[in-house]
Parts: C-alpha cells; structure tokens; sequence
C-alpha cells in the first residue's frame, strides 16, 4: 500500500470546475458569495503554492534555523488571521493572540513531536511542520472565538460583572464566568470533531495519510494523536488568550475598562 496517484495540472484544472459550480449556485440563488469564493480559491491556490516550493527547499536543505524561522512566520499569521476574525478588538490584541500562539504551538507541539511521536532528529520539518501547522489552524478558530464570546459577554453583561465587582469580588472572581463562556465557545469546533470523527467524517490526517498509502490502522493511530493534540491545543490557547484579554479590561484594582474595546467588521 505505498502507491499513491500523482495530481498533475490537469487534475487540478478540473477540480476547479467544483469551485465553478460552487460560484454558479451562489449567483443562481444571488447568496452574493461568489466573489469571496473566487477571491479565497485563488489565495488557497497561491498560499498552498508557494508553501509546496518553500517545503520543498527545507525538506531538501533540513536544516532546524530554517525550520523554526518557518514555524515562527506561521504563527505571526496565524495571530493575525484569529484577530481578523474577531469581531471586537482592543489595543495589544496582536501581541497577546502571537503570544499564545506561539505558547500554544511550542508547548503542546513539543511535547507531540518529542515525547509521543519521538520525532528524529528533533526538527524534522515532514512531521513538525504538519503537525504544529494543524495546532495553528486550529487554535487561530478557537482563539477567534472565544475572544469574541469574551468581549461580548463583558460588553452585553456587564452589569452582571460590576454587580460582583461590588459585593467585593477579585479580578479573577469576576472574570470566572466570561472565562468559562468563552473557552467552551472555543471549544465547540474540535468537541464536535471529535464527537464525529469515524462516524459522520474521515478527519484530514487521516484521509491523506490513506491516500499516501499508508496502512489505515497507522493512519488511525496518527488520527488520534492529532485530536487529542488540537483539543489540548486549544484548550490551552482559548484560556492564555482569555487571560491575557481580561487584564486589559480589568486591572487589579478590579475596575471593567469596556472603554478600551473596539468594534470592527470580522
């Protein structure tokens, strides 16, 4: 089972006729979308193009500065696609979401590529720039939302929170609950992935991992380990980040700053 089928130009040429008929239904039934559709199949072309070439040269060059320049890149992107996506903000929101990123990745990645996978040597770019690349795109969704369920709870009960502040509660006691609310938000997405997988869906790794030819047991065994990783991912993502948010709102003297939040269009 070591035989894959090669995708040349002409088979990515006609897969572009999905795309097509995806633009089609939107104009057919005037959803207004075929225009964000054509604009994300033609950076998902490009972006993925261009991470092939770059893969390509730091597998061949192996060598761990260009590995991890590669996965520190990665994370300022992924920082900045979660804070886009928000849609409120404040000032420092771009520091705080790189820096558990970065916590996030190098924490929970390291300890996946060290310690279960045994990867060697330690910076072997075919297995940590994969599977620290799936903990960004993961995380930078959670992240995303749960800062956005942050804000919002913050902005929306706000009385709830001084109403506590009042009857003498800590920074940490008022925040209690908007933290919890917002790291089960940003959970959401690989619970139910979770709770799906091998039943309603085959998940990406493993999928390609069958597609490559490797035997489908390993396949599922891969499989597992990146859920598990994604979900101890983003747990610890959504609440650094919530963290780290919640001081900017709330200093130690227990006073709610919503004067520093900002609105913007996700």
């Amino acid at each position: 089972m070591s035989d894959f089928i090669e995708l040349g130009p002409l088979q990515l040429a006609l897969a572009t006729i999905l795309i097509v008929a995806a633009g089609a239904v939107s104009m057919a039934l005037r959803l207004g979308v075929e225009r964000r559709l054509g604009v994300a199949a033609l950076r998902t072309v490009i972006q993925l193009g261009l991470l092939g070439l770059i893969l390509e040269q730091i597998f061949a060059l192996n060598n761990p500065l260009l590995v991890v320049g590669l996965l520190l890149l990665m994370t300022m992107f992924a920082a900045r696609e979660a804070v886009t996506r928000a849609s409120r903000g404040y000032r420092g929101i771009l520091i705080d979401a790189w820096l558990t990123m970065a916590a996030t990745c190098f924490v929970i990645g390291g300890m996946v590529t060290q310690v279960v996978v045994g990867v060697e040597p330690w910076y072997d770019p075919q297995y940590v720039i994969p599977l620290l690349g799936m903990i960004l795109g993961n995380s930078l969704t959670g992240i995303s939302l749960c800062l956005d369920r942050f804000m919002d709870h913050l902005e929306v009960r706000s009385a709830e929170v001084e109403l506590r502040i009042a009857f003498g509660a800590t920074r940490r006691e008022a925040l209690a609950a908007p933290l919890r609310d917002a790291v089960r938000t940003g959970m959401i997405p690989i619970v139910n992935s979770m709770a799906a997988a091998g039943i309603v869906s085959l998940p990406g790794m493993m999928t390609g991992q069958i597609l490559a030819g490797s035997p489908p047991l390993q396949a599922v065994a891969y499989q597992i380990v990146v859920m598990f990783m994604i979900a101890a991912a983003v747990a610890l993502g959504t609440m650094l980040a919530v963290v780290l948010a919640g001081r900017h709102f709330m200093g130690p003297d227990a006073t709610l700053r919503l004067d520093r939040m900002t609105s913007r269009n996700p």
